[in-house]
């Protein structure tokens, strides 16, 4: 599987390099996700802009990234969504659980909003 980190301050960007999410990748997928969860990274963005199919097993992998998160006290979004996955989220019903941006950069504004909003209920 091809992929790409950039760690940032507040979150992770994991850009996954391949056309297919499918049963071939998504066990990778996984798990590098989760050794980013081990090592503090409670924000990630998921660039998918390379990726025009994902399976079962795909957004399976990408459900198990949201619950990382999320049980971090974090955030998960999937940034930049080809029209083909996008319609497999909200076929899928996912779409009211999974949040996706058009780009990166909105994806770590989100998150940076988000961050703001723990920080200042957190003051309270």
């Amino acid at each position: 599987m091809k992929f790409s980190i950039d760690k940032k301050e507040l979150f992770v960007v994991f850009k996954l390099e391949e056309n297919k999410l499918n049963t071939l990748h998504a066990p990778d997928l996984k798990s590098e996700l989760v050794v980013l969860n081990a090592e503090g990274y409670r924000n990630m963005v998921l660039d998918l802009s390379e990726v025009s199919f994902v399976d079962s097993s795909g957004l399976s992998a990408i459900l198990v990234a949201h619950r990382l998160c999320k049980d971090a006290g974090g955030t998960f979004i999937i940034a930049a969504p080809q029209e083909n996955v996008k319609r497999l989220i909200t076929i899928s019903q996912l779409d009211s659980i999974l949040t996706s941006v058009p780009s990166v950069q909105e994806a770590a504004d989100y998150i940076k909003m988000d961050e703001l909003e723990r920080e200042m209920s957190s003051e309270e």
